[in-house]
């Protein structure tokens, strides 16, 4: 073993000293002739062993390869010498002093595979990034040059080397660098091209400073594929996720023109109307709602919601009753309900009619309670409204007596039509 080791030792130090990171140094001759056939005899020889997986004995025959013609075989013979480099290194069986060297001499290889193969010289180079990364332990801003040219080679690299570089961006970017700004651009230009893929997606996630970021990224990738249902779907989803309803609505109109009868669309649709203001189309998609769902309770309420928000006191009260009855008798509905009679009660002057809707409003939140016994904030309004029902001295005055029926009445009470039953 030590002889084998320093025969290649001497051959290897021979091309490191021929190659230009050497240039200058007395050269250490190799003792072999260099004519055409002994150069196929070489690589021969070198072939042999290495596809036996002999590859201690085969990279001085590999060296000597090179020594004598850099580019005659350079279609096999770099990969099969990195392959030889890489097991060697890795092996458990090598000794230290060989593991050593071929660490010592990994660099200059690449460098001469990709001046003499550069027709895969984007390979080489990101290659050459990653041992100076892992093997060698070199300088953080030394690793990202050598990956970053390699990607200049070829953008289409493994995405595993992709990857560690971002990861050298994330981990080192300090004020004094654009470390978070190349990430940021790796990351979403990845995200852009593989939508489905998680890690560009959790890292974006993880570390973009402003929503927005992402949601551009996954805009973009909608755009170049406009009629991509899943890509619309995601970037309406995370705008969802961020609360960006004005952006939602785009993807979600075309979603909702692209399958009418998908509820779960229409609904977020709905919402996102409702929650920027767009009251009348937020009516609309609840209204196909109902007609998707008949049975469903939360889409009639919201429709209550929307025409309790306009004023439309009678129309919301339908709905919130129809919620109710679709639920099989909904304490939130009625209570709803009870919140509308104080609402009209509030808005007119505060004497007796006035007084009779409280009354109703309180006997409201009553029914919610019976269905709903944990309707805490039924309770809460029965009693804070305790002070603003009519008193004994108001039935004594109007000469009403228990379990008197009393019509709601008055000009600003119209739209009631109820009775409330003095207790």
């Amino acid at each position: 073993m030590k002889t084998k080791f320093n025969i290649y030792a001497i051959i290897i130090l021979s091309i490191l000293i021929t190659s230009s990171a050497f240039a200058g140094v007395k050269r250490v001759p190799v003792k072999s002739d260099c004519d055409s056939m002994e150069t196929i005899k070489l690589y021969s020889l070198f072939s042999e062993y290495h596809k036996n997986k002999d590859y201690q004995s085969a990279l001085p025959y590999g060296w000597q390869v090179l020594e004598c013609d850099k580019k005659k075989f350079a279609k096999w013979i770099y990969y099969k010498i990195e392959d030889c480099l890489w097991n060697i290194h890795d092996s458990t069986n090598a000794e230290i002093s060989e593991q050593f060297f071929v660490e010592d001499s990994i660099l200059t290889f690449y460098d001469l595979a990709i001046q003499h193969y550069p027709a895969d010289k984007g390979y080489w180079q990101v290659r050459k990034a990653f041992v100076s990364e892992t093997w060698l332990n070199l300088e953080p801003s030394i690793c990202i040059a050598e990956y970053e040219k390699a990607f200049e080679y070829n953008p289409n690299l493994d995405k595993y080397y992709l990857n560690r570089l971002g990861d050298l961006y994330t981990n080192n970017q300090a004020d004094d660098n654009d470390y978070y700004d190349k990430a940021l651009k790796l990351y979403m230009d990845w995200a852009v091209n593989e939508p489905e893929n998680p890690i560009p997606n959790n890292w974006l996630q993880q570390n973009a400073k402003d929503p927005s970021v992402i949601l551009d990224a996954q805009l973009k990738t909608w755009e170049l594929d406009p009629e991509n249902m899943e890509k619309a779907w995601s970037y309406a989803s995370s705008c969802l996720r961020y609360q960006e309803y004005e952006r939602a609505i785009a993807p979600l109109e075309f979603l909702t023109n692209k399958s009418p009868e998908t509820v779960n669309y229409w609904n977020q649709l709905a919402t996102c109307y409702n929650k920027i203001g767009r009251t009348s189309d937020a009516e609309a998609a609840y209204q196909k709602l109902t007609t998707l769902e008949p049975g469903n309770k939360d889409f009639y309420f919201n429709l209550g919601l929307i025409y309790k928000e306009q004023g439309k006191l009678s129309k919301a009260r339908q709905y919130f009753e129809t919620a109710n009855d679709k639920g099989g008798g909904w304490g939130m509905a009625i209570f709803s309900i009870g919140l509308l009679y104080e609402q009209s009660a509030r808005d007119c002057k505060f004497d007796y009619e006035t007084k009779l809707v409280y009354l109703l409003a309180q006997d409201t939140y009553r029914r919610a309670v019976s269905i709903d016994p944990n309707l805490s904030q039924a309770r809460d309004r029965i009693s804070a409204l305790s002070s603003s029902v009519p008193s004994q001295e108001d039935w004594f005055f109007h000469k009403k007596k228990s379990g008197d029926v009393i019509p709601i009445t008055g000009d600003c009470f119209t739209w009631i039509g109820k009775s409330v039953t003095v207790p």
